[in-house]
Formats: structure tokens, C-alpha cells, sequence
């Protein structure tokens, strides 16, 4: 090994792709750079992303210009929209196409849809290898095809690697019930993963304790690297306050914003329900907005259902701001005064999202199962506040309350707030683990 380590990075997701775990990967690559580490990314093309899950070009000039990014081609034949590739039998018998697509996909490696760009990202991780030997691996799911490119350095060369979990595999964090049984391929397959890996992340305690069962004789070898915010992105923001002259309940009222990608998960019509109460009987000022900005679904194309649903609470202030690149981030915080933190339910789930929220040092106002690993991240926070349900009157008195919190305008909690979330900062997640590996790869 040389003085400075080669790290190869795996990640389906890396800019300027859109989807939520681009900013892990984002961090990371760049965190290892800037601790002295030659750092390799492979991931897929531009072209992939336009196609299938939409872009955020300003991600690129985030990126460390040093990190040097290769590019694999992916093909995700299920998410074509173009009928005009579509050949005779998927137009004649789509449910006969959609089986053999499946049993094509599952062939190489048991991930549906991601499956078979196995053989083209382990040809690319042994070419990386050959030409500039790698240290170490770290590989970022989902999905979890990435893994195969660790596991192929590890067996023909020795390469340690890490398996980076930004979920799970075979736990559905929204339920806790399994999603693949204990002999299944996908549990077979984890568990020889595991089994050789030098370390395994998980975002948060509750996943991590759930593998730790799972997976008894790995546990020293599990840590929980939180998602974290990112230094730099909102820092000017987050010391200005949102309305420089104070809002006025009696004529600007007060500014909600959520800010994420709203999936069938998020509780949409619940958060549209209890705003609409809490304007409707007064819980929150007159004038008062409610702003989503964010994809709509996972993909490119937005699901018209939830545009449709926004549309229709106009009459009562809510809006929707459409996608927000990562560059005009800081700008959607700024122009509001308090965030809505909307989830789905599942003791499992964290959000990358909330720790973003958190670097804002605005009320937040949580609209999700109380019960969700994000009330942990969130607990002690000076200006939160939770809905007791999801029910429409919960919802209204928890935004009631962060409303009068901004009409207050207390500079006291707000500094408390920012101190709060200094611990939350991504690189403090990373560095013990960076420091960690670097010892472990020397060694």
C-alpha cells in the first residue's frame, strides 16, 4: 500500500443523479478524498439517469475534482417508456414479458431490475484494480448488486471491503417484517457478504440491532454512520432569520415548507388534511402557506396523483415548487420559516432528510409515526415539534404550535437549535471510520 490509499467506491447512485442516496455517496467519496485517500467511483451513466430517474446537474460541481469517476453502462428495460423499443411479445403478452424479464434480471444475482449489471460493474472493478491496485472497497446499496463488485476483489485478491447499508435487504424498515425469508437467495447471498466484510454500515441503531441478530458473529463489525447534514450547504442560511423583519400573523402569516422526495410512503394526504384544518379553524395565522418542493415519486415522470392532490388544497395555501436542484437548496430553506418533516411509518426509518432540517435551526414540525427511528435523531431538539398521530387535528396542533414558535421568534432556542445540530454534522459521522479503515488497510 502507498502512503495514500486507494479507496474504490461502488454506488449506483452518484451525481448528477437525483435520487435520495446520491448525497451519502457524494460525502463520502469526497470525505475519503479530503483524508488523503485516491478515490475511485464506479457507478452508471448520465444517460441512465436522464432515462430513468431524472438529474440534478449542480451535483456534479459538488464533487472532488480529484475523485476520479467511471462510468458503467445501465440498462433498466422494465422503466422503458418508449413503446417503440418495446419488441412484439411485451406488446402482445405483458404479464408473460414481465415473468421472463424477472427470471433475466434474478439470473446473474437476486435483485430484480439491477441483477444484471453484475458482470459489467465486476469487468469494470477487476479493470480498476489491474490498472491502480485497490486498498479497499466500500460498496453502497441499495442496490445491492454493488456488493458483488467488493466481493470480487476480496476473493481474487484479498481487497477488504465494506457494505454500506442505506436500508436493508431483506428487512422492510416501514413494517419490520421481513421481506426474504431466512433460506431465500437474497438471505443466502447477505449473509456470505457479511460474513467476509471488514465493516457494515447502517444509518441508524435500530437497523444495525436488527442485523446484529441476524447476523451474531458479524456484530463487532457493525456501526451506525448516520447520514448527517453537509457542512457549507446551508451554513449561510441557517444564521439569517427566515423573515428578516418578522412575520406579521395578521398579514404574512407564517411559511411551511417540505422539501424531499414525497414517495407512496410519505403521508401526503394526511399532512394535506390536518394543513388544511389548521387553516381552516385558525390553528395557524392567516396567510399561511404550506410549499413541497421535491420529486414526486422515485422516478423522472411525477406520479399525477400527488400533484393532483397538492393542486387541490390551493384554496387553502398549499403549492408545489416542483424539484429543487441541490445548488438551490440553501435558497428554498431561507425563504421559509418553518420545515415539515413528513415519513412514512416504520421504527426502521431515519430520513436523510432530517438531518438537513435539523441544520436550518427552523421549527420542525414532524408528521410521521412517533415511533420512527427519526424521533431519536430529533429528541432533544429545542424548536420540534411532533404530531401525536397522523390524524387531521394532531396534525393542525403540532403545525399551531411551530407557528407560534416562529411568530416568537425566540433568538435563544434558535441558537440552542444550531448547537443542537453541530453533532449531527456528516463529516463527524464519517472521520472516526475513515480513521478506523486507514489504520486497518496500513495494518
Amino acid at each position: 500500500m502507498t502512503t495514500r490509499p486507494h479507496l474504490l467506491y461502488v454506488a449506483w447512485a452518484f451525481p448528477p443523479c437525483r435520487a435520495a442516496g446520491v448525497y451519502r455517496a457524494l460525502a463520502t467519496a469526497n470525505a475519503f478524498r479530503a483524508a488523503g485517500w485516491r478515490v475511485t467511483v464506479l457507478t452508471t451513466t448520465r444517460e441512465a439517469y436522464e432515462r430513468y430517474t431524472g438529474t440534478d446537474d449542480s451535483l456534479e460541481d459538488l464533487v472532488d475534482p480529484e475523485v476520479d469517476v467511471h462510468r458503467v453502462p445501465f440498462t433498466w428495460p422494465a422503466q422503458e417508456t418508449d413503446v417503440r423499443t418495446y419488441s412484439r411479445l411485451r406488446v402482445v403478452l405483458p404479464p408473460l414479458w414481465r415473468r421472463l424479464r424477472r427470471w433475466a434480471d434474478m439470473r446473474d444475482f437476486p435483485e430484480a431490475g439491477y441483477g444484471p449489471w453484475r458482470r459489467d460493474l465486476v469487468r469494470a472493478a477487476r479493470e480498476v484494480h489491474r490498472t491502480d491496485p485497490v486498498d479497499l472497497v466500500i460498496s453502497t446499496a441499495n442496490p445491492h448488486v454493488t456488493f458483488e463488485a467488493a466481493r470480487a476483489l476480496h476473493r481474487e485478491h484479498g481487497v477488504p471491503y465494506v457494505m454500506d447499508y442505506r436500508d436493508a435487504w431483506v428487512l422492510d424498515v416501514f413494517s419490520g417484517r421481513r421481506l426474504h425469508g431466512p433460506r431465500s437467495r437474497q438471505a443466502r447471498t447477505e449473509r456470505g457478504l457479511v460474513a467476509d466484510a471488514r465493516e457494515v454500515w447502517f444509518v441508524n441503531e435500530p437497523i444495525r440491532q436488527w442485523h446484529a441478530q441476524e447476523h451474531p458473529g458479524a456484530a463487532s463489525r457493525m456501526h451506525v454512520v448516520a447520514n448527517g447534514w453537509d457542512p457549507g450547504l446551508t451554513d449561510a442560511m441557517a444564521h439569517a432569520p427566515a423573515s428578516p423583519e418578522g412575520p406579521e400573523p395578521s398579514t404574512a402569516g407564517v411559511r411551511f415548507g417540505y422539501l424531499g422526495t414525497v414517495t407512496p410512503k410519505v403521508p401526503l394526504s394526511e399532512l394535506l388534511a390536518g394543513w388544511r384544518a389548521a387553516v381552516s379553524d385558525g390553528s395557524v395565522p392567516a396567510g399561511s402557506t404550506l410549499e413541497i418542493g421535491g420529486y414526486l415519486g422515485y422516478f423522472a415522470v411525477p406520479r399525477p396523483e400527488m400533484r393532483e392532490a397538492i393542486a387541490a388544497a390551493a384554496d387553502v395555501g398549499a403549492s408545489y415548487a416542483g424539484p429543487v436542484r441541490k445548488a438551490a437548496v440553501a435558497e428554498f430553506y431561507a425563504h421559509v420559516d418553518a420545515l415539515v418533516l413528513a415519513l412514512g411509518a416504520g421504527r426502521y426509518v431515519t430520513s436523510g432528510k432530517v438531518f438537513e432540517y435539523l441544520s436550518t435551526g427552523r421549527p420542525i414540525v414532524s408528521v410521521h409515526d412517533p415511533g420512527n427511528a427519526a424521533s431519536q435523531v430529533l429528541e432533544g431538539y429545542p424548536l420540534w415539534f411532533p404530531a401525536r398521530s397522523l390524524a387531521p387535528e394532531d396534525v393542525a396542533a403540532a403545525l399551531a404550535e411551530a407557528a407560534r414558535a416562529v411568530v416568537d421568534d425566540d433568538d435563544a432556542s434558535r441558537t440552542a437549535a444550531l448547537e443542537f445540530a453541530a453533532a449531527f454534522r456528516r463529516d463527524r459521522q464519517l472521520t472516526p471510520r475513515i480513521a478506523a479503515l486507514r489504520t486497518a488497510v496500513a495494518r
